[in-house]
């Protein structure tokens, strides 16, 4: 079992083989082997995932690190000055992100068999989904931010490539589906800047990007205690080894000490603290520790500044990056532009994958976004305010998957919260129960969907082309209603995950939403600081009515896909989905009752004595300093807070049903019924235009920077640089001086000279042509006078000489 951890480079190699595979050959291989391939590779990360968590259960969920073959020396500079190696980490936190990321993403794979069946591109549409999964292990394995930032830049490009998908649709809908991949990535980049930013400041800061050095202790308080527990049973268990063993043996020679009675309990390791670890040879949230304690102060060149300042900064730089990536205020517009992908990429997208990397990573950060109190204020009122604003438009939206986007962006709002208030376990709680009902309720509106479409395609059949709609939108719920009997399996499963979503008890929102809801009371109790109390308290009230808001919207959809009468003939002729995708929402609709179960809080009717008091929080406490700074052993349950979150759910649902109900979900001309009430009416509309957010960006920013790039293409690029500065300029300036010097100087003087020498030369030969006449006497004569003349020459100095 030690050996398991050796197998997590397979989480990464697996889906890339398979989708290698699909991209060169899955053409050719068909649907069946390219879904195959696809859906094989996915659930064999599963079963890997599964044996790394038999690894921390049988090791105490002692974390390790572990050096991939042929990546000695990833990033290496000099001896020391840059070192980043690709480490995977396996710890309780990257093994429970890859657990329901592998297994959500194998059923959404499943899924995508039957939704994508008859695609001409479906084997590259399988070579998408492994690639976005390949990249999501490397974000969560990885034991540094620069490894987390290559799967972070990875999800963020498989985003793009499946939200464009259908870019190729015709009347324009291509266009507008290409349109919403360019903003999800244009979203990120500026998201990304911040990921950058803080990135580099914290090699400055730190020297290392490693979140832990191999052999270096992340809880140390922890592994104290449960140090000093283990001790304390081994010496209690010491006289009866003694007696068991005839007195040859001790406790203090057992390689466990508490493992010496038969108590299969924790380890006492070598250390139980990095004190024996120099500063420089720690990771990023050692060092932090380790600076915060001393007063450090970083150098900056010309200024310095105190690590407090420091921290804030760089968190403050990595909730930018969180905003791009889960969708936050005032980067959460791209994704409900990105239903435009097929709707298996909406799930993954959205339950599972690319919008928890944000989370993931500020939980990641715990250690320093729990020691700065500002930026922890920041997040938690960017949290709080994205789970109502994103609520409150959900209820005017027409289409069934805009309604579940906004949605997602609610809930991580949720989650985002939960980090302010420094409640990391209750965080990744929610993160996982919302992966399973946020799926199932995705897959379910591809259900429906693709019943609708179904029927549409039935209706024209039966009637002829002339009654062909090319305008029918079939995600449109106003073309639905009364489907629950025609698609009863994608019913029962989308209530499921409802009343899951809206936190109704015993189903697994309600566990996790009580949690973030009882750590933020707490938070207000016992802050350390004046804003962690009211980061507390406002996250309350604000979550509180949320809350409110999604029970209401959720069965508002309800009431309209499902119940009263069917509005079209493509819904009175929808029928039920195959078994590949009907089969995945079970499972799902299983897990959405059952997920919550993992962390029953103590002191709630005795479950806790049957099922553990809070689990998977303690599970994570191995790996995350601040779980909860304010929260028991076991967390807690506050029965006023529970059962006021369950009341505002069941209100919204119930407000939800006397709006909705009884054939009542659209008005005869096609409006909501709160929109027609002149007490609703105006604040309908606002959350159906989505408050303007769009509209105020076009003008604040889309409009000027698309002014400012057509004048620096047209005017200052096109006109200036290449009409002037080029053709008028550089052009005819070059043609003038070319001209200047071409006539006057190059044919004038230089050409005149070497002609002239020709001419000269040309004369010459003419005048000397006329001695040569042919006759050997007058060449004789003219031998002998030149040998008479060469004579007189050298006789001349010695006839002068003689006078």
């Amino acid at each position: 079992m030690e050996n398991y951890p050796q197998l997590v480079p397979l989480m990464i190699l697996i889906p890339s083989v398979g989708a290698f595979v699909n991209f060169f050959w899955g053409g050719r291989l068909g649907e069946k082997w390219a879904s195959r391939i696809g859906i094989a590779a996915a659930a064999l990360t599963f079963v890997v995932a599964l044996f790394l968590l038999a690894y921390l259960t049988g090791s105490h969920n002692e974390a390790v690190v572990i050096n991939p073959p042929l990546f000695d020396g990833w990033i290496r500079l000099g001896d020391t000055t840059v070192n980043i190696p690709w480490q995977m980490r396996v710890d309780t936190l990257s093994v429970t992100m890859m657990l329901f990321v592998s297994f959500v993403g194998t059923l959404i794979h499943i899924y995508a068999a039957g939704y994508m069946h008859g695609d001409e591109r479906f084997a590259r549409f399988f070579a998408y989904l492994n690639m976005f999964l390949a990249f999501m292990y490397v974000l969560v394995a990885g034991n540094n931010f620069l490894m987390m930032f290559v799967g972070w830049e990875g999800v963020g490009l498989c985003s793009f490539l499946l939200i464009g998908f259908w870019f190729d649709k015709k009347k324009g809908v291509g266009w507008r589906n290409s349109t919403a991949a360019r903003k999800a990535m244009i979203a990120n980049r500026i998201g990304d800047f911040g990921m950058l930013m803080a990135i580099f400041l914290m090699f400055w800061t730190f020297g290392t990007l490693d979140y832990y050095r191999p052999g270096e202790i992340a809880n140390v308080p922890l592994v104290e205690e449960l140090a000093h527990k283990a001790e304390a049973k081994a010496e209690a268990a010491a006289p009866a080894a003694s007696e068991a063993h005839g007195g040859a043996e001790t406790a203090a020679g057992e390689a466990h000490g508490a493992e010496a009675a038969g108590d299969h309990g924790p380890a006492v390791p070598v250390f139980t603290n990095n004190d024996h670890i120099p500063t420089a040879q720690l990771g990023v949230f050692g060092q932090a520790e380790r600076m915060l304690a001393e007063g450090h102060t970083v150098s900056f060149g010309p200024f310095a500044l105190d690590i407090q300042a420091v921290i804030v900064i760089i968190t403050l730089f990595l909730l930018l990056g969180a905003t791009g990536k889960s969708a936050q205020i005032p980067l959460f517009v791209w994704l409900p532009d990105a239903m435009a992908g097929p709707t298996p990429v909406s799930a993954l997208i959205h339950a599972a994958t690319m919008v928890t990397a944000g989370v993931y990573m500020m939980v990641r950060s715990n250690v320093l976004f729990a020691n700065a109190d500002l930026t922890s204020f920041i997040v938690t009122a960017i949290g709080a305010s994205t789970a109502i604003v994103a609520g409150f438009i959900a209820v005017g939206q027409w289409d069934i998957k805009r309604v579940l986007a906004y949605s997602t962006i609610s809930q991580l709002g949720f989650m985002v919260a939960a980090v302010g208030v420094g409640a990391f376990g209750a965080a990744i709680f929610h993160m996982v129960t919302h992966a399973f009902f946020k799926a199932l309720l995705f897959l379910g509106s591809g259900s429906v969907i693709h019943g609708v479409e179904h029927g549409h395609h039935h209706v024209q059949h039966g009637h002829g082309d002339h009654h062909h709609d090319d305008d029918f939108d079939p995600q449109d719920m106003r073309n639905m209603g009364g489907l629950r009997r025609k698609m009863p399996i994608t019913y029962w499963t989308y209530v499921i995950g409802t009343l899951a979503l809206a936190g109704i008890i015993p189903f697994a929102g309600f566990w996790s939403k009580d949690e973030i809801l009882a750590d933020s009371w707490l938070a207000g109790l016992w802050g350390r600081t004046g804003l962690a109390q009211i980061g507390g308290f406002v996250a309350l009230g604000v979550l509180l009515l949320a809350a409110g808001f999604t029970a209401f919207y959720m069965w508002r959809q309800v009431e309209m896909v499902f119940h009263g009468k069917p509005r079209t003939e493509a819904a009175a002729h929808a029928s039920e989905s195959g078994p590949s995708m009907t089969i995945p929402l079970i499972v799902l609709g299983v897990f959405s009752v059952l997920i919550g179960f993992v962390n029953v809080p103590a002191g709630f009717l005795g479950l806790s004595n049957l099922l553990g008091k809070g689990e998977l929080v303690h599970f994570l406490e191995y790996t995350l300093v601040n779980v909860h700074p304010y929260v028991p052993e076991g967390g807690v349950f506050n029965p006023l807070i529970a059962f006021t979150a369950l009341a505002l759910g069941l209100g919204g649902i119930f407000a939800a049903r006397a709006v909705y109900g009884r054939n009542r979900a659209v008005t005869r001309t096609g409006r909501d019924p709160l929109a027609v009430r002149p007490d609703t009416g105006a604040v309908w509309e606002l959350a159906h235009a989505r408050l303007y957010w769009d509209e105020i960006y076009m003008r604040l920013f889309i409009n000027p920077f698309n002014r400012l790039a057509d004048f620096l293409a047209d005017v200052l690029d096109w006109r200036f640089l290449h009409d002037y500065l080029h053709n008028d300029v550089l052009v005819r300036g070059f043609n003038t001086v070319a001209e200047a010097l071409g006539r006057p100087v190059d044919l004038g003087a230089i050409d005149g000279v070497v002609n002239g020498i020709g001419r000269v030369t040309r004369w010459a030969g003419s005048q000397l042509r006329g001695v040569q006449t042919g006759y050997v006497r007058m060449y004789a004569v003219t031998l002998l006078i030149g040998v008479v003349f060469v004579i007189v020459l050298l006789l001349l100095p010695l006839l002068q000489a003689g006078s």
